[in-house]
């Protein structure tokens, strides 16, 4: 009579691996909620350190713009010295740049520390998520992909309601101490429950000049989108970074066709799911970090709501986002991911449209409060289809690789939803919040108009692997 032994697969099933995804996913959580607690404590902090329009939006991006510039980086590093020691080095820097970020006296400080958050948060995302990819197996990684996918939308809801809480409570410094009990916490027990790296530790070739070019060029860009609110799109301040980053990104797919271990693999860029994923990622993202940026600031400026009360009324955005999140993992799979994008963009649009419709000034409570909950619901599901699609059909070796540019365009988008959002919105008073909303549902509509053409037929395997990846 055989051993319990002798079958291969329990071998590979690690014994903690339930326990290691919820801390996982509780750190990428803390990730997450950092893109837009913020968002609610901007006027407080801009009273604080006396930040001006242009400063202000680099509260937000500057986290984004490291977080998603490095994200490669970050993956590439996973790959090559294991995803464990990764993991732990990013949420160490991650939870000691909070500190600094809630000590800021100045603005330099505060956007320095941001800068180092949005580092340590390229390191610890795509060493998580290969993590979750390589710790489970057949039917159990589907669902572990839809639990990590469902962070993303609600830890940014969520990230808007706590912000209020705290601005409103002890004060804004405190939306960054608050990761600091919550870092230590996991660099204490992370390192009993994470499998053990499998990759022997070596210092091959990095492609930092890859990476300084991509995150630089993503600088210019939006640098070059915060000026058009002040200069105009045809001011010599505007149209150079611009160019300037149109020639940096040239530069960037010069350099990965040279190196010999390139950032990013452009062929993994002809895979059609890694490019469907990727880009409903970036949109799905734009758009939800725009409405938390654009809402958070309307209720207060226009409407003169405190920061607890603006929280509190994003509690039904956070709740139809992770909804749609969960519902979005069951269609994905019942539906196919084509169907699925298509209705969660198009959700998305509908909601958008009475803000683009209706005065600024008009009753938040029928107006602002139902169009952002109807379009959350939509991105929360195109969240769980952007992930499945992208990561559905990739092998494990290529698992940080993946991740790390499928948490890129994640980051990017909020990135450039922000720029152009506070670009439209800050500069023309109330009626630039109209604008900006009618940006964002024409961006929505098109989204839903191109999900058919652009999502592969079918649906993802739960077993993952290269198969089908066309």
């Amino acid at each position: 009579m055989p051993t319990h032994t002798a079958v291969p697969t329990p071998a590979r099933v690690h014994p903690h691996r339930w326990t290691a995804l919820a801390l996982i996913c509780a750190a990428q959580f803390m990730l997450i909620l950092d893109v837009t607690v913020v968002n609610v404590a901007l006027p407080a902090v801009a009273a604080d350190l006396d930040l001006g329009r242009t400063a202000l939006t680099w509260v937000v991006t500057a986290y984004t713009l490291c977080f998603g510039g490095l994200m490669l980086l970050g993956g590439r590093l996973a790959d090559a010295l294991g995803a464990r020691r990764v993991l732990l080095t990013g949420l160490a820097l991650f939870t000691a740049a909070s500190l600094a970020c809630g000590l800021a006296p100045n603005a330099a400080v505060l956007l320095s520390g941001r800068v180092a958050q949005g580092i340590g948060a390229a390191l610890l995302s795509p060493a998580a998520l290969a993590l979750v990819t390589t710790t489970f197996h057949g039917a159990e990684r589907a669902k572990a992909l839809g639990v990590w996918a469902a962070i993303g939308g609600t830890g940014s809801a969520v990230g808007v309601l706590l912000g209020g809480a705290l601005t409103a409570g002890p004060g804004w410094p405190w939306i960054f101490y608050a990761n600091v009990p919550t870092g230590l916490a996991l660099l204490a027990v992370l390192p009993r429950v994470l499998p053990r790296d499998t990759v022997a530790r070596r210092a091959g070739h990095l492609d930092v000049p890859g990476a300084l070019l991509v995150t630089t060029a993503t600088g210019a860009l939006v640098y070059g989108l915060v000026r058009t609110g002040d200069h105009g799109w045809t001011s010599a301040g505007t149209l150079l970074p611009l160019l300037g980053a149109v020639a940096l990104y040239a530069a960037f797919a010069a350099t990965e066709r040279r190196t010999r271990t390139p950032l990013m693999d452009l062929r993994m860029l002809t895979r059609r799911p890694v490019v469907a994923g990727s880009l409903l990622m970036l949109v799905a993202t734009a758009l939800l970090i725009s409405f938390f940026f654009l809402g958070s600031l309307r209720l207060q400026r226009v409407h003169g709501l405190d920061a607890f009360r603006t929280g509190l009324l994003f509690l039904p955005v956070a709740l139809t986002t992770a909804i749609g999140a969960h519902l979005g993992s069951r269609l994905v799979t019942t539906a196919g991911p084509r169907a699925c994008a298509t209705g969660g963009m198009a959700l998305a649009a509908a909601g958008c449209l009475p803000l683009a419709l209706v005065s600024a000034t008009a009753d938040p409570w029928t107006t602002l409060l139902p169009a952002l909950a109807t379009a959350a619901l939509g991105l929360g599901a195109v969240f769980v289809t952007a992930t499945t699609t992208a990561l559905g059909l990739i092998p494990a070796h290529e698992a940080g690789l993946a991740s790390g540019i499928v948490n890129t365009f994640h980051e990017l988008g909020g990135t450039l939803g922000v720029a152009l959002a506070s670009t439209l919105a800050l500069g023309a008073g109330a009626t630039g919040f109209t604008t900006a909303f009618t940006l964002c549902a024409l961006t929505a509509a098109a989204a839903a108009l191109t999900a058919p053409l652009l999502v592969p037929r079918g649906r993802p395997r739960p077993t993952g692997g290269a198969h089908g990846a066309h």
